[in-house]
């Protein structure tokens, strides 16, 4: 199994996640990369909402951070040159993912936003986590 086959979906990611068992590498990792910059976007969209509180602010400025660089750290992973570089891109764009669903948990937590306006964008979140987990695994075999 290559690399970027790793990712598809196995029936472990969850009910809205995409099938890649049909498509070509360039089409999965079109999707995948499609699917982190629009998690991206729509967690700068929720930033946007937050209140202007120290605390708002921050978490917002980190998620804006993790996410956006998960999405441009995908990019670097389809340019990577030797399997070296792919794997540590891959492994970048894991952590940072990670890290956004983090703040985003972490909204939710401190009661700056609710469950239930988040519930879709952590489940994606998670979603994209698991097929990019199991993309790195198949790198690292």
């Amino acid at each position: 199994m290559e690399n970027w086959e790793a990712g598809w979906d196995d029936g472990e990611v969850g009910e809205s996640s995409f099938d890649y068992s049909n498509h070509t590498k360039s089409q999965f990792l079109d999707d995948v990369e499609r699917r982190l910059k629009l998690f991206m976007v729509r967690c700068v969209k929720v930033c946007r909402t937050l209140p202007g509180s120290y605390d708002g602010q921050h978490f917002g400025q980190q998620l804006i951070r993790s996410s956006s660089s998960a999405a441009a750290n995908f990019r670097a992973v389809r340019r990577g040159r030797s399997q070296k570089e792919y794997f540590a891109k891959l492994s970048v764009t894991i952590e940072e993912l990670d890290e956004s669903l983090f703040w985003l948990e972490t909204l939710v937590s401190t009661d700056l936003m609710p469950e239930h306006r988040l519930a879709d964008l952590i489940d994606e979140g998670y979603q994209l986590l698991k097929i990019l987990s199991k993309s790195r695994k198949t790198a690292s075999d």
